[in-house]
Parts: structure tokens; C-alpha cells; sequence
């Protein structure tokens, strides 16, 4: 099971790197970043995920009971406060560079980052 989540993580990280560096639409360029950023959160949920673990939400009492019959495995709560992060971050690094392609594409009247020749530096 776990080993499908490492799967599709690295599909998905290879789609997203493949978007980045051969399409030239600006477009696919901003949907190949929104796969790269889906791809890293899928990997780090997968690393943090503990196999029949448990949510770390006991109190010190069912604690000492548990640990008593040696059924205290509990899944790592940071990775995924990591990636709930992550996912907000990566809404609004979405929103940002779409927002920044249709100025673009107000401006220059194309999407495609071969025909922008007057953008420098």
C-alpha cells in the first residue's frame, strides 16, 4: 500500500519537473508547479504515515494502559501540519503566478514564453 504513495509521488514529481522544462506555455508552466507541489505533499504524508498506527490523542492514563500492552504506535502528527501548510502556501503561490500570466498575456496579447521577447531583466 505505501509503496503505490511512493509511486504516484514520484509520477507526480516527474510530470511537474517535465511540465516546467518543456512546455512553453506559461499555462502548463503554472499547472506543471501545482503538480510538483501536489507530488512533494503526497511524499511527505507517506513518510510520516506509521503502518496500523493510531492518532496521538490520549491522555497520560490510557497512555500508561496502552504501553502496557505494547499497542502504542501513533502516526507523526508533523508531516502533516507540514503539508496542511504547504497547501495553503501552495493555493496562493498558484493564484499569485496565475494572476501574474494574465497580466502577461494583457500585455503581450500571447501565453507563450518563446513569443515574449521584450521581458529582460
Amino acid at each position: 500500500m505505501m509503496i503505490q504513495n511512493y509511486v504516484c509521488a514520484i509520477i507526480l514529481l516527474a510530470l511537474g519537473m517535465y511540465m516546467l522544462m518543456v512546455k512553453k506555455n506559461l499555462i502548463q508552466i503554472v499547472c506543471g508547479l501545482g503538480l510538483l507541489d501536489y507530488g512533494v505533499n503526497l511524499f511527505i504524508v507517506s513518510v510520516g504515515y506509521n503502518e496500523g498506527g493510531t492518532a496521538p490523542l490520549y491522555v497520560g492514563s490510557e497512555l500508561e494502559y496502552l504501553s502496557q500492552k505494547g499497542a502504542v504506535y501513533f502516526v507523526d502528527p508533523v508531516p502533516q501540519a507540514l503539508t496542511l501548510t504547504s497547501i495553503v502556501i501552495g493555493a496562493c503561490v498558484t493564484a499569485m503566478a496565475l494572476s501574474i500570466v494574465i497580466r502577461i498575456g494583457q500585455n503581450y496579447g500571447t501565453l507563450e514564453a518563446d513569443q515574449i521577447r521584450r521581458l529582460r531583466g
